[in-house]
């Protein structure tokens, strides 16, 4: 997105020291858990010089630890995005350099040699060390808990280093609709970047989003090349997708010619349209798309035993939130505590959606099916906290262990609304190959409400298009922090 400086260097650096101190204190933590803590049971007693021992067990395990999220991209500067966008990957790697710890300790337990003909030949010779798998077990959760405080650490750090530190990259962005809009607020929230925009460029005659300001364009495509010398611009990004080849192969070059970096977003259509499947029936080609990833068997059995688990543990740890605000919805709206509405799932198919109530009773009886809005008057006081906080879709777990949901997925729709988008948005049914989600990508990236539903559909296409369950757990985790349009 920009160029790198020797900040990005250093902070990488910082990143892999910090790192190899919490998974060799996480180790050693476990270690301490299985043989001193008395948390756990000693069947052979505490062995001698055992803290040198997994000392040093716990040094290789750290390099291994140090490969694999290299190999993930975990020291990849500058970081862009928020913190809860980082925990899936960081857990991914606590989670393989755990599995493949063991393999190490059972790869260097007897005699090794290493040999390079005519130069050199060494033997390694290991103690038969038996480590204990409790303390590979506890150490998951050990290593993790100290990764992921060592990395918020560093992320918050390098968040206000960057937020103070002077602008190093100037944008020039290509459109003046509102997906440069979007990106103009997108860039805003990345201080990580270091970037300013430094202005837009028309590239037709339409009008420009309202978020853009009028002395914010410094001209059109024509004197694109002066205006880019005048800004002392380090980048152009091209937001408008519909110039053609040419056009765009010719702004290509004049960043070439003046050593500035292009970069170009995507139609997000055309991009899930690129993920084509080919065959061959007998000597006839066929081209299609992919298959969506949940339309694979295992990929289905791993998703129901998501749901199932955390539905599980959701209603457990929501049973008293839900007995509270049952309390409070009753003792401040007359009428029933819970509200049950009609929507559509999996293929088309109703069933009703219980959900906390948030509004008053038969709120639609004059007006009919309508979005909630900004300072809704049909919204209660105790209704008004409820969704701000996602608090009123909690019942929603029965829904899941039902089999009508799932915890992550397109949000449910009313029949009304789907007969009416069907017709006027493009690929909208698509959205129903799946089971409806009690949370959602659109939903945690404040698309909800009266809010766009082409965009919404974008996002939940994006997401059945690159599902996994990496996926699901970072859409759950933004979901404790989502409050845009939560009215």
């Amino acid at each position: 997105m920009r160029k790198k400086d020797s900040s990005d260097v250093m902070t990488s650096l910082v990143a892999v020291l910090a790192d190899a101190a919490a998974v060799c204190g996480g180790f050693m933590w476990a270690t301490w858990i299985k043989f001193y803590s008395g948390l756990l049971p000693l069947s052979r007693g505490t062995p001698p010089n055992v803290l040198t021992m997994y000392a040093v067990g716990a040094a290789f395990a750290t390099l291994l630890f140090l490969v694999v999220f290299r190999f993930l991209g975990l020291y990849v500067r500058p970081q862009v995005g928020s913190f809860t966008n980082k925990i899936p990957r960081l857990i991914k790697g606590t989670g393989l350099g755990v599995v493949l710890t063991p393999v190490l300790a059972f790869t260097f337990k007897n005699s090794t040699t290493i040999e390079i003909p005519g130069i050199l030949s060494f033997t390694f010779k290991s103690a038969n060390i038996e480590y204990s798998t409790h303390v590979v077990a506890v150490s998951f959760a050990t290593v993790a808990f100290l990764v992921l405080l060592e990395r918020y650490i560093l992320y918050r750090i390098e968040w206000n280093l960057a937020r103070h530190s002077r602008v190093f990259n100037r944008v020039l962005i290509l459109g003046t609709d509102a997906v440069a809009a979007h990106l103009k607020r997108a860039l805003h929230r990345e201080p990580m970047l270091r970037s300013k925009i430094v202005g837009f460029v028309s590239t037709d005659d339409s009008e420009p989003d309202p978020e853009i300001a009028a002395d914010q364009i410094k001209g059109g495509l024509t004197n694109l090349e002066s205006v880019a010398k005048e800004e002392s611009a380090d980048q152009i990004i091209l937001t408008a997708t519909d110039l053609g080849s040419r056009r765009i192969m010719d702004i290509v070059l004049l960043c070439d010619r003046n050593l500035i970096m292009f970069n170009m977003v995507p139609d997000l259509f055309r991009l899930m349209t690129s993920s084509m499947d080919f065959q061959s029936l007998d000597d006839i080609p066929l081209l299609g798309l992919k298959r969506w990833p949940l339309e694979l068997f295992w990929n289905r059995v791993l998703k129901r035993a998501e749901d199932i688990v955390g539905a599980v543990l959701g209603s457990i740890v929501a049973a008293p939130v839900v007995a509270a605000a049952a309390v409070a919805i009753k003792r401040t709206s007359p009428g029933p505590v819970f509200f049950r509405q009609e929507r559509c799932g999996e293929g088309g198919r109703i069933f009703r959606i219980c959900k906390l109530r948030t509004m008053t009773v038969d709120a639609e009886k004059e007006t009919g099916p309508v979005f909630a809005a900004s300072d809704d008057p049909r919204r209660t006081r105790v209704g008004g906290f409820l969704r701000r906080h996602n608090l009123d879709e909690l019942p929603q777990f029965w829904n899941v262990l039902k089999g009508e949901m799932s915890l992550v997925g397109p949000r449910p729709e009313r029949p009304h609304f789907v007969e009416q988008f069907k017709t006027e948005i493009g690929r909208y049914m698509w959205r129903h190959v799946m089971r409806p989600g009690l949370t959602g990508w659109a939903q945690v990236n404040g698309l909800r409400g009266d809010t766009s539903i082409e965009e919404r559909i974008k996002y939940d296409l994006y997401y059945l298009e690159n599902w996994s369950l990496a996926f699901d757990f970072k859409i759950i985790l933004k979901t404790f922090f989502a409050r845009e349009n939560a009215y």
